[in-house]
């Protein structure tokens, strides 16, 4: 598991959860720092979709349908959370992660 890469994972919130894939940012000997990855933009206010950034490479990145990762947050998971990858970020991708950030 690589910064960068997505998996699929079990994201839990209070008593409930699901899985979706996550974009992995750091892992330690705790867990796994990750930002959400999602399919749902149109229906999300204009605050929340500034959050968003777009993956242009969503199929080279291992996606099904276009997706946005949401940098509103991070999540951390314990590594038993953490399924399977689906993919990489592209590189041009990183880059504009990057500077969307900054």
């Amino acid at each position: 598991m690589n910064i960068y890469d997505i998996y699929i994972a079990y994201v839990s919130w209070g008593d409930s959860g699901k899985r979706r894939p996550v974009l992995i940012l750091d892992q330690g000997v705790d867990g796994v720092m990750a930002f959400n990855v999602t399919t749902r933009y149109e229906s999300k206010s204009q605050v929340i979709r500034r959050q968003y950034f777009k993956i242009n490479d969503w199929q080279q990145a291992g996606l099904s349908q276009e997706s946005y990762i949401d940098t509103n947050g991070t999540v951390t998971l314990p590594h038993s959370a953490v399924e399977y990858p689906l993919g990489t970020l592209t590189k041009a991708d990183i880059q504009r992660l990057l500077e969307f950030l900054a």
